[in-house]
């Protein structure tokens, strides 16, 4: 398993991803019009490259093919992190949070923040994050479920 930066042609690869983990993950706590708001099947290829880009995620690979992403921005939030739905439960998401961490450091950030969906909640939980509001957003007209998660990071001397 290898965690490296984003590089340019990386972008379908993790639309394929994001999409899996949606579909095929978090499908046991949304319904169908809330997964297919969140994650829809024509989503412009162009609007995914741009965000893909924007956010430059850390890529997690086995084997040459991508399994997961995650980012974190310099603010400390992590916009995106999923896991693909065939790849659940191997360790990878720890090993993403584990990166981000030590970008956080690196960044000098004190906190992290999320907005994490039902499904990840207790994953985020288990890597020392809290609940600090539970929200509604409106995605294509569907209300989601969400929380802002937090977790304050310890100061080394």
């Amino acid at each position: 398993m290898e965690i490296r930066r984003f590089k340019i042609g990386d972008e379908a690869a993790l639309f394929r991803v994001f999409f899996s983990a949606i579909h095929g993950i978090a499908s046991r706590d949304y319904t169908p019009d809330q997964i297919e708001a969140w994650a829809p099947s024509d989503l412009d290829p162009k609007l995914w490259v741009s965000r893909v880009r924007g956010i430059r995620p850390f890529v997690a690979e086995a084997d040459g093919e991508i399994v997961g992403y995650a980012d974190v921005q310099p603010s400390g939030y992590i916009d995106h992190f999923f896991v693909s739905g065939d790849h659940a439960r191997q360790g990878i998401g720890s090993l993403l949070m584990r990166r981000i961490h030590q970008e956080a450091k690196l960044l000098g950030v004190d906190e992290l923040t999320s907005q994490v969906s039902k499904t990840a909640e207790p994953f985020f939980v288990l890597h020392g994050f809290h609940v600090v509001e539970r929200r509604f957003p409106i995605c294509s007209g569907v209300t989601l479920q969400n929380a802002l998660m937090r977790k304050t990071l310890k100061c080394e001397t």
